[in-house]
């Protein structure tokens, strides 16, 4: 258990640094536990990441390690939506992973406890978490509770759909600050099943992190109690040699998997679970985009939360939690108890006391809100890898939909266009050059989505891009679309008034023209590349299509 610190003279340069810090000589024979930890006063989710990361540090102290905190950065969606900013967010995971590589080995830890809680920071540290097989542990800070105006509850996307309300003249100046001034009212991550949440809920599910971890408020107590306990847990792990690869494997993946469709996450974690896979050494083969339509066709959707639903994490929290899901997904044969956790025992051991209580807010598998999951690719000629929805956010009308098509070439000009009335019933919106190459960045569309509902035609418009979507969206949303423009996909040649079929139950999405005509178009089509410079020229030059994660390429 000791660290590499206490080997003799070799060291003693070493440990002259560490008596710098203060360190005495028997915490410099215990175990370094780095605990990797991404507060900041610029996230909601991560502003009181220092006292989760504090009590971490008393969960080893009090199992005999010797914990040290390290920084992580992290970008907020929400703030860096609908402008230049959003360009650096799916990039950033990137960074994440890579710099928690480098304060890991640099610095010899024995073991890792990863703080985070939005949208890339929790997939950035658990490629870094894979990558480095150091005994690990997670646990976030936890959800925001909702908002309330008027007897209603709201979150994020309430505000953004407001914005769309106020645009399209059906609310006024003051009642849109009346929403802004509620929507958000403690910190956290976003109250609704969206991208942060969704990724702390399958930390759960992968085995990575403690029950609670996804669904205890950031407000609670018991957050801080998760918190040492984490701490302890990596102890215990560091002890039993218990390492990320022996957690993080195919069997847990598809069981994140599986609890990804039965609670409706964010189309998001399809990205970033195809990107741990990766970083896992799993094969296309083994595990690719269609693994989300199988496992979706076997899996009900049990849960509905905000934007899709009228509940919060906060009462997936009090009705039993991502245990309570887990354990009927186990009994119904649908979930794979036998996999290891970091609390040193098996799934089914683990939430063998898990019940439900509200069956309201999580559903029995004999009445789900549909008997298949929450998520849905499509392929087509227009998405010949795929494309992603959330389908338990679509309106029912919405499930089959052909109509026009209104091209844009950027998320700016769409809303533009969204915003001065130029989109009618019947619309299917595209969007493009937003992918992880053309974007830079693959930014994604929470504000025209919502937008869109917010003007009313939810129910009436689609939208399709090779972007992405915030887990905050609702509607006939249709991201990912691959191949991307920049790599001369399709969705590059559709013109304005060309007729595009969705049916999201059969899972296709089609250009209406014949193959002669889709020939040609491609033969004469020159991508478009938007000027950039710094880091993004770089990520454009390196990343990989989203439909294998957009990781960097091998």
């Amino acid at each position: 258990m000791n660290n590499i610190f206490s080997e003799g003279t070799a060291m003693s340069s070493q440990r002259s640094l560490m008596r710098a810090l203060g360190w005495t000589d028997s915490e410099m024979k215990k175990p370094i536990i780095g605990i990797i930890c991404a507060q900041s006063e610029i996230i909601p989710g991560h502003m009181y990441l220092d006292r989760i990361a504090d009590a971490v540090k008393e969960g080893v102290i009090a199992a005999g390690g010797k914990p040290v905190i390290v920084p992580s950065i992290g970008v907020c969606d929400g703030i860096a939506m609908g402008h230049t900013g959003m360009r650096y967010s799916l990039p950033s995971r990137e960074i994440i992973a890579d710099s928690a590589e480098i304060l890991a080995r640099a610095h010899a830890f024995s073991g890792l406890v990863f703080v985070g809680n939005c949208d890339k920071i929790i997939p950035g540290m658990l490629m870094a978490a894979v990558r480095l097989n150091l005994p690990a542990a997670f646990v976030s800070g936890g959800p925001m509770l909702a908002g309330k105006m008027h007897g209603a509850r709201l979150s994020l996307s309430s505000m953004f759909e407001a914005v769309g309300a106020y645009n399209a003249g059906k609310i006024d100046a003051q009642e849109l600050h009346e929403y802004e001034c509620t929507a958000c009212p403690t910190c956290g991550s976003c109250s609704g099943m969206f991208t942060a949440n969704s990724m702390n809920c399958l930390t759960e599910a992968l085995g990575i992190a403690l029950p609670g971890n996804g669904t205890i408020p950031m407000v609670y107590s018991r957050r801080i109690m998760l918190a040492k306990e984490t701490g302890e847990a990596v102890m215990n792990a560091v002890k039993k040699n218990i390492r990320p690869s022996d957690i993080l494997t195919p069997k847990a993946i598809k069981n994140a998997v599986a609890v990804d469709n039965a609670i409706g996450a964010s189309s998001n974690s399809v990205l970033h679970l195809l990107a741990i896979a990766r970083e896992m050494g799993m094969s296309e083969k083994d595990f690719s985009i269609d693994t989300f339509n199988d496992v979706s066709a076997r899996v009900p959707h049990i849960c509905k939360l905000a934007p899709a639903g009228k509940d919060y994490i906060e009462d997936l929290n009090e009705a039993g939690g991502i245990s309570a899901v887990i354990k009927q997904l186990d009994e119904a044969g649908l979930f794979d108890g036998t996999a290891m956790t970091v609390s040193g025992i098996s799934q089914r051991e683990r939430v063998k006391d898990a019940r439900v209580l509200n069956a309201s807010v999580i559903r029995p598998l004999s009445n789900p809100y549909s008997p298949t999951g929450g998520l849905a690719i499509l392929k087509g000629n227009l998405a010949r890898e795929g494309a992603v929805v959330k389908k338990s956010a679509v309106d029912p009308a919405m499930l089959k939909h052909s109509g026009p098509a209104k091209v844009f070439d950027s998320e700016e000009t769409a809303m533009e266009a969204i915003s001065t009335g130029k989109i009618v019933k019947g619309d299917v919106v595209v969007i493009r050059y937003e992918g992880p190459k053309g974007g830079p960045g693959m930014r994604e569309m929470l504000s025209p989505t919502s937008a869109i509902v917010g003007a009313g035609l939810g129910a009436d418009v689609a939208l399709i891009t090779d972007g992405r979507f915030s887990g905050a969206t609702r509607g006939a949303a249709i991201g990912h679309v691959c191949p991307e423009a920049a790599a001369g996909g399709p969705i590059g040649i559709v013109q304005d008034g060309d007729i595009i079929d969705i049916d999201i139950e059969k899972g296709t999405i089609d250009l209406r023209i014949s193959e002669k005509e889709m020939k040609a178009r491609l033969a004469a089509f020159k991508p478009l590349e938007k000027s950039v410079d710094g880091y993004l020229k770089r990520y454009r030059s390196m990343v990989d299509s989203a439909s294998n994660g957009a990781v960097y390429k091998k």
